[in-house]
């Protein structure tokens, strides 16, 4: 059936229905930036599981060496190098104490009538292996926290002011990160001995020195790029301040490039670290880090792989956390990432 001329003309005139409240609020709620990027951390499971692994890391650096009853550096030369062994779990036939000695199998605990527990064994001294790992992580993670603080604090810094600020500062800035990337971190280190004794004061100063340098470039040449952007232009020409554009604009921009660094920094001090204690010239004994321990224990990994496995595990571990969570937070603080 077909509509009369009176009725279409009525419809085509005809007030328009008054739209409900509900269809015009916003259906997705605002979030902050740190809101935001903890929403897109969420969906990263391997972030997410690296990270409750990292807590766990350091929450037994902080208990671990309280939880077993031997002490660290207490020296008993008549328990030396002996095999792990574990309540509840010798039963089972596995961490019982039991190890291979000129191809025989010995249980040292049993033909010394010792009824300790070592968790994680002895080393040559006598020493408890557990309590030394978890002291040796302590150190690990100190370096580790100080590479970011450095990176963070003075590399960012430094590389947002001689980017932003450009010409004669930017070219005497730079002029002095030539002079100090000259020089190498082991030769700080070394120049530091002569001064301070070795130890994490040395490793410390020599980080404070040079290991801020590659941040600082990085971050300069993001804002040389950046600072033409025209959302830039846009709020400077609105009246936004230096420290407004630094800071709001430009260093959410940055975080991305400024966390994937900061990941890389944190590997490379461990290694740093583990290396000088190898060689000698970092943490001296009786004082234990994972470098120290990997340097005994591979004198003996033929005859007692567990002294050099166990702190090599525990340090696989940090720098493998340490890489996935860094991968997640650069997917959840780029902007250019946002849904």
């Amino acid at each position: 059936m077909t509509k009369s001329a009176e009725e279409i003309e009525k419809h085509r005139f005809a007030p328009a229905p008054q739209q409900n409240g509900d269809n015009e609020r916003i259906a997705k709620p605002q979030l902050s930036f740190s809101k935001d990027a903890w929403l897109r951390v969420r969906k990263n499971k391997g972030a997410l599981i690296s990270l409750v692994v990292l807590a766990l890391v350091v929450l037994m650096a902080i208990i671990g060496p309280h939880l077993s009853p031997h002490d660290g550096y207490e020296q008993d030369v008549t328990r030396n190098n002996l095999a792990p062994r574990i309540q509840g779990l010798e039963k089972l036939g596995i961490f019982d104490g039991t190890q291979k000695i000129g191809g025989e199998e010995v249980n040292k605990y049993n033909d010394l009538n010792i009824d300790d527990y070592y968790w994680f064994g002895t080393d040559s001294l006598g020493r408890d292996l557990f309590t030394r790992t978890w002291l040796g992580t302590r150190v690990s993670l100190y370096i580790a926290l100080l590479a970011a603080v450095i990176d963070m604090l003075i590399g960012v810094i430094y590389g947002l002011i001689s980017g932003f600020r450009g010409g004669r500062v930017d070219n005497v800035m730079q002029r002095i990160l030539e002079v100090l990337s000259g020089i190498p971190n082991l030769i700080v280190v070394i120049l530091m001995l002569l001064i301070l004794n070795p130890g994490v004061l040395s490793i410390t100063i020599a980080m404070v020195i040079t290991g801020w340098i590659g941040m600082a470039r990085v971050v300069r040449g993001q804002v040389l790029k950046l600072k033409d952007q025209e959302y830039i232009l846009a709020s400077r020409t609105l009246g936004a301040k230096n420290n407004r554009l630094l800071f709001k604009h430009l260093l959410p921009n940055l975080s991305g490039v400024i966390i994937i660094n900061t990941m890389f920094t944190i590997p490379s001090a461990i290694f740093f670290e583990a290396f000088l204690s190898f060689i000698g010239i970092g943490l001296q004994a009786p004082e234990a880090s994972l470098g120290t321990l990997i340097s005994d224990g591979y004198k003996t990994f033929q005859f007692l792989p567990h002294l050099m496995v166990i702190p090599c595990i525990v340090i696989c571990i940090i720098l493998i956390t340490c890489n996935l969570i860094g991968d997640g937070l650069r997917d959840a603080f780029d902007p250019k990432m946002r849904d």
